[in-house]
């Protein structure tokens, strides 16, 4: 068996130094791999799925959601609104959207059967970008890689091969996923939540319909698993979440519509 030696230690508390950024909400965040990386990952996710799922024949649907990427995009971050962004709705009953390193936006057609309004379909677009600028990408990945590295060198130096100690370390790798993993996702998901929200406002979108959505997806039965073994919060977790953060993006959206610039997309 291959020693761990104490240069393996320093190089690995070294990695874990310099893995610390800060997302958007000034929340610290551990991202070992290059965004390059991932936006190499991301472009060559959203081809597949150009390959595999049909678009729309619908022009006014795509159409439609263009208009509300084009002006959640408008209201990015200079590093991000500089660059182009592919969108594409696909034909799917899947009720979902996406964003993708790399500049990518998918909608399925399923969605529009619960998200509808406008707004509605910008807090889900917005919320999707959100994991974007938030690199939960990045994050998620190399938090599974140092989970799984951290398993793999407490194995090698806890000792000789036995029935007791392989049992205890298949179960830390199940409470690696519960402990650490899994509420990670849901830190994820409601911080893209506030990021979309203040985005979709700042986009000319009425924030309160956020919370419509959730509604709706509550009332569609959209999850039933326990939030406590779900990468998402529940519905809702999430509506109180968006009431409580809803002054600030309200304020943002009621400036907008007096003076003329909320949005109009369908």
């Amino acid at each position: 068996m291959k020693a761990i030696t104490p240069f393996t230690y320093t190089l690995a508390i070294a990695t874990l130094v310099t893995a610390c950024s800060s997302s958007p909400t000034g929340r610290t965040q551990f991202v070992l791999l290059p965004d390059s990386k991932l936006n190499e990952m991301g472009v060559a996710s959203f081809n597949q799925m150009k390959e595999e799922i049909p678009e729309t024949n619908n022009t006014q649907t795509s159409k439609n959601v263009q208009c509300i990427a084009d002006r959640i995009i408008a209201v990015l971050p200079e590093k991000y609104r500089s660059q182009e962004w592919e969108v594409r709705v696909f034909d799917s009953e899947q009720v979902n959207a996406f964003a993708l390193p790399g500049n990518k936006i998918g909608v399925y057609t399923g969605l529009l059967n619960v998200a509808q309004n406008q707004s509605q379909l910008a807090a889900v677009m917005g919320h999707e970008v959100g994991h974007v600028l938030a690199r939960h990408g990045n994050e998620r990945v190399s938090t599974q890689l140092a989970t799984s590295q951290a398993l793999a060198i407490g194995y090698q130096i806890s000792g000789e091969e036995t029935p007791e100690k392989k049992a205890i370390f298949q179960g830390l790798g199940i409470g690696a996923q519960v402990g650490i993993i899994l509420p990670f996702s849901r830190v994820h998901e409601s911080e893209a939540d506030f990021i979309g929200l203040e985005l979709m406002a700042k986009a000319g979108f009425d924030p309160r319909e956020s919370v419509s959505l959730w509604e709706n997806m509550s009332k569609a039965g959209s999850s039933k698993t326990p939030e406590l073994l779900s990468t998402h919060p529940s519905n809702s977790t999430r509506i109180q979440d968006l009431n409580a953060a809803m002054s600030s993006p309200l304020a943002i959206y009621n400036n907008l519509k007096n003076l003329g610039k909320n949005a109009h997309c369908y």
